[in-house]
């Protein structure tokens, strides 16, 4: 899949737990894993200005297109 998942680096430059993102979010760190892992396969908006919220970040912080 040409999107690529960045949530792994705004964590640790936060120095923040997948735990204490997913409570900040207001998902289960299992959730927080299958979208971290890129195995999800749609992210809602809300989500992703919940997750852009927690880590005072932009939305192309976290995803990144490359060309296959």
């Amino acid at each position: 899949m040409p999107i690529i998942v960045r949530i792994d680096v705004q964590l640790a430059k936060r120095k923040m737990s997948v735990g204490e993102f997913a409570e900040k979010i207001g998902l289960t760190p299992a959730n927080v894993a299958v979208l971290k892992n890129g195995r999800a396969k749609a992210v809602r908006f809300t989500t992703l200005d919940a997750m852009c919220r927690a880590l005072e970040c932009q939305p192309g912080d976290l995803l990144e297109w490359v060309d296959e």
